[in-house]
């Protein structure tokens, strides 16, 4: 194994966020805002500021997810490396912090590769050179780019090692059920045969536990959801005035998911990169589904997308799930 500290150097491929991001935000912002109802795509939450913003929220009383994935990890991290194992070239969707990612990696025999990929750029820089340190003995290859579309490893100089994808904190849940199953089909071709995921999944459960961790007292939520806004303004030299709207996610159990808004004050007119926008009060821009499965539910989700499950972990509270899926056998 290559203990070369440009290991962990960012690989951006040949279309790649910091080249594209851009155009495409601006394209994406305008046409969701012009859209009905109004949305922004949730992955424009995740600036520098707003990762940061994520990573206070992920420590918040209410904010149950976190910890209880985390519980999870250091109960059952062993069975779960042994479902991975030996010798796994372990492909993670979205980093954030890295500190479940160094808490499975641990309990792994001998993985021969990581590849966290990440439209984050500064944090997946940040987070990778973290595990880099604690791991000399992996090859690290941090890919910045959106895992929704990616499907070409950088070299590792492992091409026959089996492939698994981590892909943690339920951020599956910000897929529409199509969406996802599309994403997990993408990641069974990514992993070919004898591959395998191990994947977070948020459950559902009382809607007023749902609905306080995405409405905390302390407003860390508010703000993170509002710092879209502010991105939109300093990126694109739009007019929002972020305190002429309010956070707002409630539970909606018809479709099974907290719908994240910023709810317009007052009606109100805004520009965003050279074109007019029109808010009544009362409007909502739409910045967020976070959907929760049961687990009849998950399994549904994975009929048809090329893996199957093979063994699941639950906290005493049934509040989240960790699932082992393989890829099916052709």
């Amino acid at each position: 194994m290559s203990s070369n500290p440009a290991d962990s150097a960012v690989i951006f491929p040949a279309h790649h966020p910091e080249r594209d991001s851009v155009g495409d935000f601006r394209a994406d912002v305008l046409k969701g805002l012009s859209a009905r109802p109004k949305t922004l795509p949730s992955k424009y939450l995740y600036d520098e500021i707003g990762s940061g913003l994520f990573e206070k929220i992920c420590e918040l009383p209410e904010y149950y997810l976190t910890r209880t994935e985390l519980k999870l990890l250091r109960r059952h991290g062993a069975e779960m490396a042994a479902m991975i194992g030996r010798d796994c070239l372990l492909i993670e969707y979205g980093i954030g912090s890295g500190l479940k990612t160094r808490l499975l990696l641990g309990h792994l025999t001998d993985p021969v590769a990581y590849v966290p990929v990440d439209v984050a750029h500064p944090q997946l820089r940040e987070s990778a050179a973290t595990i880099r340190r604690d791991f000399p003995h992996i090859v690290v290859r941090p890919v910045c780019a959106d895992f929704t579309t990616f499907s070409r490893l950088p070299d590792v100089g492992a091409s026959s090692a089996r492939r698994v994808v981590y892909f943690p904190g339920s951020t599956i849940g910000n897929f529409t059920r199509p969406e996802a199953r599309q994403l997990l089909a993408r990641a069974a071709l990514l992993c070919g045969p004898n591959g395998g995921l191990l994947l977070g999944v948020d459950l559902k459960k009382h809607p007023q536990i749902l609905e306080k961790a995405y409405n905390d007292r302390q407003s860390v939520t508010a703000a993170f959801n509002l710092n879209a806004l502010a991105r939109v303004n300093r990126e694109l030299q739009a007019t929002f005035r972020p305190d002429q709207f309010w956070h707002y996610a409630p539970y909606n159990p018809r479709h099974g998911r907290v719908e994240m808004h910023l709810v317009s004050r007052s009606d109100q007119q805004v520009q965003v990169a050279g074109e007019n926008f029109s808010l009544a009060e009362g409007e909502s821009i739409c910045t967020e589904y976070c959907h929760k499965y049961s687990l009849r539910d998950l399994h549904e989700l994975t009929r048809g997308t090329g893996f199957t499950i093979e063994r699941t972990w639950l906290d005493e509270n049934k509040y989240f799930s960790v699932s082992y899926l393989a890829v099916r056998r052709r």
